[in-house]
């Protein structure tokens, strides 16, 4: 008996048309966010990067991950983007060809804090000791 493409078990990933989507979006929000066109006094002055963009399935939603250079101000900057999300979705979603235009919503991106940590656990003697350990 042949098994269906939908009886897949276990978590799948992203399909092509999310990540194709999720990059444009991205890029376009980076774009916007790098030619300084929202006028709003958390956002100004400030290098905002968009290090990622995930599409829900249906592509209704897509969480646009951030990361502001230095890391001061993050709440700042995670407040005016959610403010300022219906003109961002305006002006640099809305124009990419898509059937329906997106709800964006923003995340501080927390990747490097996550590197940072590892890397300090790994510094830490007793682990090195545990991994000279599990190399003999």
């Amino acid at each position: 008996m042949k098994k269906s493409k939908n009886s897949r078990s276990g978590p799948r990933g992203p399909s092509q048309r999310q990540l194709r989507v999720g990059e444009v979006v991205r890029r376009a929000v980076t774009d916007m966010l790098m030619r300084g066109d929202l006028f709003d006094p958390d956002l100004e002055g400030r290098s905002i990067i968009v290090t990622e963009a995930r599409p829900s399935p249906d592509l209704g939603e897509v969480k646009l991950y951030v990361s502001v250079l230095g890391g001061e101000g993050e709440q700042q900057v995670l407040e005016g983007l959610r403010r300022n999300a219906g003109q961002i979705r305006r002006e640099a979603v809305s124009d990419l060809g898509l059937r329906l235009t997106p709800r964006l919503t923003f995340e501080i991106d927390s990747t490097f804090d996550r590197i940072d940590t590892t890397a300090r656990m790994f510094a830490d003697p007793h682990v090195q000791q545990d991994i000279a350990k599990d190399d003999d």
